[in-house]
């Protein structure tokens, strides 16, 4: 946009009664503010929407990606704490699964809204961030709300951005890296959707919209009939009775940063969605004949956008090497998911090169995040967790999913308790004294 108009001076309201001020209530964002406020902190977590959980509930990712590493549960004591609770929302998976586990987005909604309160933090719904208040010496001194209310402020002692693309690290001054370097290329986004009135049997028995013998996905792609239906990513869980999330499709060329390019993308994915629909009804009538599209995602499942530059860079070597760190705050055993570029999802019809790109571990591998890479360079009280922490774009792909989140945040929610209690100076915490409390806590942190 070329034209511009100023706006008058004004004052704005300051709310400066916090410690800890959290920015998205995803699954980092809820689990660092629970941790700040376990730590003693007083603690806000600002959401935009009117849920918490994010990519779970809002955008009805319908499984959480791996709580192991084969052999044993590596995430923090928040995460194991969700997940467990999450469990009883969804009483048909077994008990001692821990991978894949199907999401109940209601149950989930409602898990987080007693885990934040329960710690004692505060919730504020139905606010964005829309502006940050340099301070001096790379002090964040406050930012900048938008709501039914009006425009305010809010200051805090330590910020934590939680919001997957990194808004107020951005907006406060961060160095930040966006998609693939040259070309500025992003992974596709997903619009996921829940068809209910499904036979859950025939479901569990033979359906293969998965991979494998005769699958549904791929007579659906042979017949031509559904163009927005183009290549075979077809994740998808039972949820409930009845009832079958999707993680399925891709909305190419997607800038979650860009509410223009947003808009688009969740006006197709929603037509996407009705097309899964009919064309699983005809691929594989037995199950989805009588089904009905319940729900699309009020949120984009979106992949990727900014990546905060921070005192460390995780890179892929480091996730290659299985790399361990004096300051990691979580170990990591997911694979590299970075989703391709539409003329190579299309192309792609063979297992092998998926599992060629995705660098898998073997059993009882993984690889440590350390606490630097949730500090950005140059900014003494803002710290930073989830999908945006400091990465190069290969590892991204690995660490963006939610039980790293989960985790993440917990060691962000510690240390800036910890910074807010001290100088407020994130790059000054006793790293040995977070690790310690989130041992306390049930961390895999080995030695």
């Amino acid at each position: 946009m070329s034209a511009s108009i100023e706006l008058p001076a004004a004052s704005l309201p300051l709310d400066d009664r916090w410690e800890v001020v959290v920015f998205g209530g995803g699954p980092a964002g809820c689990a660092a503010a629970t941790a700040a406020a376990r730590a003693g902190a007083k603690t806000l977590l600002v959401e935009r929407s009117g849920s918490l959980g994010g990519m779970g509930t809002g955008a009805l990712v319908p499984a959480w990606c791996p709580f192991s590493d084969k052999q044993q549960f590596i995430y923090s004591g928040i995460c194991r704490e969700v997940m467990e609770r999450s469990k009883a929302g969804t009483p048909h998976e077994p008990a001692d699964k821990l991978d894949w586990l199907a999401i109940d987005a209601e149950h989930v909604k409602r898990l987080y809204d007693d885990l934040v309160e329960g710690a004692g933090a505060s919730i504020r719904f139905e606010t964005l961030l829309v502006g940050c208040l340099p301070g001096e010496d790379g002090r964040v001194r406050a930012a900048v709300l938008a709501s039914k209310a009006g425009l305010s402020a809010i200051a805090a002692k330590v910020f934590i951005d939680a919001t997957g693309d990194a808004d107020l690290a951005a907006r406060a001054g961060a160095r930040c890296e966006k998609g693939e370097a040259g070309s500025g290329e992003l992974q596709p986004a997903t619009h996921c959707f829940v068809l209910a009135n499904v036979d859950s049997y025939a479901f569990q028995h033979g359906g293969h919209l998965r991979y494998g013998k005769d699958p549904a996905i791929d007579r659906i792609l042979a017949s031509g009939k559904w163009p927005r239906i183009a290549d075979r990513h077809c994740c998808n869980n039972l949820v409930g009775p009845g009832a079958v999330g999707f993680n399925a499709g891709h909305l190419w060329k997607v800038d979650a940063t860009d509410p223009e390019s947003m808009s688009k993308a969740l006006i197709e994915g929603r037509r996407m969605a009705k097309d899964y629909r009919d064309a699983c009804a005809e691929a594989f009538p037995a199950a989805f004949a009588n089904a009905w599209l319940a729900s699309t995602g009020t949120l984009l499942g979106v992949r990727e956008t900014r990546r905060v530059i921070g005192d460390y860079l995780l890179t892929a070597e480091d996730y290659l090497a299985r790399r361990t760190f004096a300051d990691e705050i979580c170990r990591n055993a997911y694979f590299i998911d970075v989703h391709m570029s539409k003329i190579e999802s299309v192309a792609a019809r063979t297992d092998s090169d998926w599992e060629h790109r995705t660098k898998r571990y073997a059993p009882g591998e993984s690889h440590g995040i350390p606490y630097r890479c949730l500090t950005p360079a140059g900014l003494r009280n803002l710290l930073v967790a989830g999908r945006c922490i400091s990465t190069d774009r290969t590892v991204n792909g690995s660490v963006r999913v939610m039980p790293v989140c989960l985790s993440t945040g917990e060691a962000a929610g510690i240390a800036a308790a910890q910074a807010a209690a001290g100088g407020a100076d994130v790059h000054a915490v006793d790293v040995q004294a977070v690790r310690t409390r989130l041992r306390a806590g049930g961390a895999y942190l080995p030695e």
